[in-house]
């Protein structure tokens, strides 16, 4: 169990992400996004009718988000008898639609069942195209009775009306503790010039450009193209003056390890099981401007060919146990908030490393964040239209390629 892996945000998405309003209604912050369009009153019956158990499903998921000898799948298996084939062929949102829109269009099977896509300009892309299946929710008992409410209320899904999430996580500020000794509280700190050249940046330019926009005091959820040039003014003061080393991919996470970087735009999952792999200390911070929050859901391709057994997995996944399993080793935000305690459980019947790894897991803000947490969340930025995307890449891009 102490024998894990870091996080699964291995290849970045540069097609930009949307409101992520679920985890954020749940402390009173409310959804900004653009509601999508509501599909027609026998749209869920038309598309479920007739459709059957086949006893097997193909699962398309991103590399990293499940413990390799799947006992959850298994344990699916043994229960309802159908086979799951698990392939972790998703690296990032852009090239993925781009993968499967011609087949998509065509009416075609895209050979998976179930996929998880993140909450992106292409989850729109996907729901917009009436590529996605409308969930039969009778189906997802399980959903019902465990998953936060909070979820009902997404901006980019309102009611989950086409998915249900996988699980989240948080953009905040890491930090090497060794290295700097005053507290690490602001996004000011990664402008700091005692740091200069020791600082770490996202080259994905939706995060980098959303903490430009907190670092300048702008609300990302509420900005336009103007808000967008102050922000990366802001960044390139940053960058003009020698304080970035680098413009990072997940590779970010080596750097801080090497002492390369000591301070860095960073993700939850990856420092806490940075911190649990190789024994560091490093800290994670939401700053006090804020971070940013995302999600990756569970969504059935329109064409798929086995619908019936991947929603009945997909509701699986939402049983305490499994739930609680799933974010022991993925240990990023989980959905389902009973799984805390369960979690505590399984570590009271634990001992030794495997009793503390559980208990740091479920005790983490980073897993179960609360109140606190979610209230310094914000939106990324919500491209209503190509156009809109394509703008802020024009802003933002000579920051990292200049």
């Amino acid at each position: 169990m102490t024998q894990s892996r870091l996080g699964r945000r291995d290849a970045l998405r540069l097609g930009g992400l949307s409101a992520m309003g679920a985890f954020l209604a749940a402390c009173g912050v409310e959804g900004k996004g653009k509601p999508q369009a509501s599909i027609a009153p026998d749209a869920v019956a038309k598309f479920w009718s007739g459709k059957t158990q086949t006893g097997k499903l193909n699962f398309a998921n991103w590399p990293l988000y499940m413990d390799p000898k799947k006992p959850e799948l298994k344990k699916f298996t043994q229960k309802t008898g159908i086979q799951v084939t698990y392939d972790e062929v998703i690296q990032e949102m852009g090239p993925w639609f781009a993968k499967v829109q011609p087949q998509l269009s065509a009416g075609q099977s895209i050979g998976y069942d179930l996929m998880v896509i993140t909450n992106s300009i292409q989850f729109g892309q996907f729901r917009d195209s009436g590529f996605l299946a409308p969930l039969d929710h009778s189906k997802l008992p399980n959903y019902a009775a465990n998953a936060a409410k909070s979820y009902a209320a997404s901006s980019y899904d309102p009611g989950n009306v086409f998915s249900i999430p996988y699980a989240s996580g948080i953009t905040g500020i890491a930090y090497d503790p060794s290295k700097i000794k005053d507290p690490v509280t602001s996004l000011a700190d990664l402008w700091n010039p005692a740091y200069k050249g020791k600082v770490g940046m996202f080259k994905d330019l939706q995060e980098l450009g959303n903490f430009g926009l907190l670092a300048a005091g702008l609300d990302p959820a509420k900005s336009d193209e103007t808000s967008w040039k102050q922000a990366a003014a802001k960044l390139k003061e940053q960058k003009d003056a020698d304080i970035v080393r680098n413009y990072y991919d997940q590779s970010y996470v080596d750097a801080l390890g090497k002492g390369e970087v000591w301070i860095t735009q960073a993700w939850s999952g990856d420092i806490f099981q940075k911190n649990v792999s190789d024994g560091t200390n490093f800290k994670f911070v939401i700053p006090s401007e804020g971070g940013t929050i995302w999600t990756d859901n569970m969504a059935i391709p329109v064409t798929a060919e086995n619908p019936v057994d991947a929603i009945e997995l997909m509701d699986f996944l939402y049983d305490l146990e499994n739930a609680t399993t799933l974010a022991e080793y993925i240990n990023y935000v989980c959905p389902v908030p009973g799984a805390q305690a369960q979690m505590k459980k399984h570590a009271a019947a634990a001992s030794g490393e495997d009793k503390d790894f559980l208990l740091s897991v479920a005790d983490s803000p980073l897993v179960f964040p609360g109140d606190a947490e979610y209230k310094r969340l914000h939106y990324y930025v919500n491209f209503n239209t190509a156009e809109e995307k394509n703008d802020f890449e024009r802003v933002f891009q000579p920051i990292v390629l200049g």
